[in-house]
């Protein structure tokens, strides 16, 4: 039976994956791309030392077996639904099952470190109810969430999801630990401009490193600072 702290990570469909980097790459890059960012986040939540676990959510056949590779546990989906929906999910079956909470991650931060994970968890409230939330480096979404318990607020992922997660956490009367000091967790991509962001922060990854074989940062230098 699961215990203490649980990640939970969706995967969606591979194939049609980041659509809004459609104007820089191919559908191939798009693939590769989030392939190899999904693995950067498996990587780094495998390798923390402060979770019990890992649950991914998905439905492709190729991230289950890359899952699998990482140990985690796979949960499939009734249907194709949104991160919210399928996190929600997700944090009601590890509660039921004895977690104490959940950190979500999405698989688009590549930059995530184990080290960053070990410090989200070590510095998240010991009382009880608690909330920690990283927004991305805009403060527009967010990039990590730790509930405990696993099911403290309605969630709202999205391109526009940090303040209405404070604004569930002042509702249930939880004062929300805020950290956006950690790199690998405030960068996110979806956009071409997102991407460069992440070239341009000094770290490797598998998905730093595919986009530099692939071609994918040259083609990008012209929006690079």
């Amino acid at each position: 039976m699961p215990a203490g702290m649980w990640c939970v990570i969706p995967i969606k469909d591979l194939i049609n994956a980041k659509t809004r980097l459609s104007p820089a790459l191919t559908s191939e890059e798009r693939r590769n791309l989030f392939q190899a960012m999904a693995e950067d986040v498996l990587a780094a939540a495998a390798a923390a030392t402060k979770l019990d676990g890992i649950l991914v959510l998905t439905n492709d056949p190729d991230a289950t077996k890359l899952a699998k590779r990482y140990g985690a546990r796979v949960e499939g989906e009734p249907a194709n639904v949104g991160q919210s929906e399928a996190v929600s999910r997700a944090a009601q079956v590890l509660k039921k099952e004895g977690a104490e909470g959940v950190l979500t991650l999405p698989a688009d931060v590549p930059l995530v470190t184990s080290a960053e994970i070990d410090l989200v968890v070590a510095r998240h409230p010991k009382t009880r109810p608690a909330m920690s939330i990283g927004p991305d480096y805009a403060r527009r979404g967010s990039n990590c969430l730790v509930l405990t318990p696993c099911d403290l607020i309605p969630l709202h992922f999205g391109h526009v999801s940090f303040e209405p997660h404070l604004a569930e956490a002042a509702a249930a009367g939880v004062d929300p630990n805020i950290f956006d000091d950690l790199l690998g967790i405030a960068i996110d991509v979806d956009t071409p401009e997102d991407l460069v962001h992440a070239l341009e922060a000094g770290r490797e990854s598998k998905a730093i490193n595919y986009a530099r074989s692939a071609g994918i940062a040259a083609r990008l230098a012209p929006l690079q600072s």
